[in-house]
């Protein structure tokens, strides 16, 4: 009889408790099609517009921005960067490419069709990805905040820090505007999270875990680009000396 009481008494309580707190939901990934990419290119900013992907890579002496054809990876405009600069994310605004560098604290505003320099701008600490949607710059800096910028003046003008149930989330890295959220890598893992830019939160995680083959990853650094094409509805992603870029569609884990 105790024994029984007991037992509808714990029923009771499981039933009144309040719902337990959903985990942040997490996708795998589905190869839709594969690209060349240069291997020698350490990846740190990646993009498409019309048609054509551009891409910042880094390390000092061996930074550049290019202009690529991404069905056969053929170079069609590139420039490389003084060698003191370690260059960093990029995006474009109007008829401007706009680049970050890593620790000097400069960017610099290039001619989208002939990359030539038009300005520079300054901001504080390091400086290590943008992207952007339809009226301001999203940048990143390897902490949890990321910051927005005025497209025009290249002024800060307020930010959000990035939490996944409560905890910040750090080391944030490449950014893409994905379908109204922004995506960003987490630098030295294989994880995509997809931030509300409204509230900093993760409404999710994506696990590129095995997307490079084992017999690239010798060679190759670890995941860094993402590009989003929104007319065509195509996401691809690459890394750090990869000899790939991957074209991937989201598969539900839970």
């Amino acid at each position: 009889m105790r024994r029984t009481v007991l037992i509808a008494l714990v029923s009771l309580l499981a039933a009144c408790a309040p719902p337990g707190h959903a985990a942040t939901p997490s996708y795998g990934y589905q190869v839709v099609r594969t690209y060349p990419h240069d291997p020698n290119a350490f990846t740190e900013g990646l993009f498409l517009r019309d048609g054509f992907l551009y891409e910042s890579t880094g390390l000092e002496g061996a930074s550049s921005i290019r202009k690529i054809v991404l069905e056969t990876g053929s170079v069609e405009n590139e420039r490389s960067i003084s060698s003191q600069f370690f260059g960093e994310g990029i995006i474009d605004w109007k008829d401007r490419l706009i680049q970050l560098t890593w620790k000097n604290q400069v960017g610099f505003v290039y001619g989208i069709d002939d990359f030539e320099t038009k300005g520079e701008f300054r901001y504080p600490g390091e400086g290590w990805a943008l992207t952007r949607d339809d009226r301001r710059l999203i940048m990143s800096d390897g902490t949890s905040r990321l910051r927005f910028l005025d497209p025009e003046t290249l002024k800060e003008t307020g930010g959000i820090t990035v939490t996944d149930e409560g905890r910040p989330v750090d080391q944030l890295n490449e950014l893409e505007w994905v379908k109204g959220e922004i995506y960003a890598n987490i630098w030295q893992t294989d994880r995509i999270a997809r931030i509300d830019p409204a509230t900093g939160k993760v409404t999710g995680w994506i696990d590129l875990a095995g997307l490079l083959p084992d017999a690239d990853r010798a060679r190759a650094d670890v995941l860094n680009g993402i590009a989003y094409d929104a007319k065509a509805d195509r996401l691809i992603v690459t890394g750090k000396l990869w000899p790939r870029l991957y074209e991937i569609k989201l598969v539900a884990k839970r």
